[in-house]
């Protein structure tokens, strides 16, 4: 694309286009599911977006359980732009140095693709990824506005990752999530992958749990052109806008071929309710992870006109929390298995 094209333009068109993609694949895979509610919606305060989400219909007492692929999963979208509030600034400059301390609201412009996947089968993992660009300008002059120009730059990032949350180990499917992870990261530079790898097993943490939420994948924040206090000055990453946003693109894309393979092949394994037992007790956690600690979800909260529905997305149709479970802590079994990975992240690639 041109380069005089502007980068929240060129965003909103990759996101649209990917979240296509990824609702293509899931729909491909299970044929005679419903397909995903298409749900587009407008923000009063500037901007829209559309949610793609997957749910089966509340069975009556007495009928069969569904067969579908999926439990409940969402692949969303939002374009949103307004004013942000001094509360949201302050909670985002604590997590991104290229914001200036500023005592007003300033305007702010938000594109991005955030998706939680919840398959049925206790074998086959949950998954989330998302991928975001973030403006912050300056109030634009009457001549701006007149123009459909926003104001000046003041600060700008891209963010984003994915992890996945297995409630059975398979070492087999976690090193070809991360190795397709990793083959994106490589093509923009050899410092990403091992940077923003340490940086998801560290921040999706369960302090009060000690314990991961999953087997992590990659998580970055804060992206641009100045430095990073997670870099060396001198290391491999893209900095520009638009090597940055080629590296994004890449992270994105591979989110289909890392896990598609993972689910087609779980999807129908045998499974028992003692399974399906721990696998709600490993939602369980995933629930406490998002309304707890993430900064997606409490930025979400704190943004004037945020759409409940759409933050709380994430959120499984069911889980479960027992007092003192033994589940987990038996040893050697399968549930004890993937406790110890949990508490001691390892190197999959």
């Amino acid at each position: 694309m041109a380069d005089d094209v502007p980068m929240r333009k060129r965003v909103e068109e990759y996101i649209h286009k990917l979240q296509d993609d990824i609702v293509g694949a899931f729909e491909k895979l299970d044929p005679n599911a419903p397909p995903f509610k298409r749900d587009s919606w407008i923000r009063p305060q500037g901007g829209a977006g559309r949610s793609c989400v997957f749910a089966v219909p509340f069975s009556p007492e007495g009928a069969p359980p569904p067969q579908t692929i999926l439990e409940k999963a969402g692949v969303n979208v939002s374009v949103v732009h307004g004013t942000l509030p001094p509360p949201a600034i302050k909670q985002m400059r604590a997590d991104h140095s290229s914001i200036p301390d500023i005592a007003n609201s300033v305007p702010f412009f938000a594109a991005g693709i955030s998706l939680v996947i919840h398959p049925r089968n206790p074998h086959a993992p949950t998954v989330h990824a998302n991928y975001r660009y973030f403006e912050i300008t300056q109030e634009p002059t009457e001549e701006e506005k007149a123009a459909g120009k926003p104001g000046e730059l003041i600060a700008w990032w891209f963010g984003g990752g994915g992890d996945l949350t297995p409630s059975y180990l398979y070492e087999e499917d976690a090193v070809h999530f991360h190795r397709t992870i990793k083959d994106a990261c490589d093509a923009h530079g050899a410092d990403l992958y091992p940077t923003f790898k340490k940086w998801c097993d560290e921040y999706f943490f369960i302090p009060h749990r000690g314990e991961a939420r999953g087997i992590g994948g990659i998580f970055f924040d804060d992206l641009c052109e100045e430095s990073h206090k997670r870099f060396a000055d001198d290391a491999k990453r893209p900095k520009s806008p638009d090597d940055i946003f080629a590296f994004v693109k890449s992270a994105g894309d591979a989110f289909v071929p890392s896990y598609l393979p993972i689910l087609e092949r779980r999807c129908r394994t045998p499974s028992t309710e003692a399974e399906r037992r721990w696998q709600l007790l490993r939602r369980g956690r995933y629930v406490e992870f998002n309304l707890v600690y993430d900064r997606g979800t409490k930025f979400g909260l704190m943004t004037p006109g945020a759409r409940i529905e759409s933050i709380l997305m994430s959120l499984p149709e069911t889980a479960r929390w027992e007092y003192m479970s033994e589940l987990g802590t038996e040893a050697e079994t399968r549930e004890a298995q993937l406790t110890e990975v949990l508490k001691t992240p390892r190197a999959w690639v």
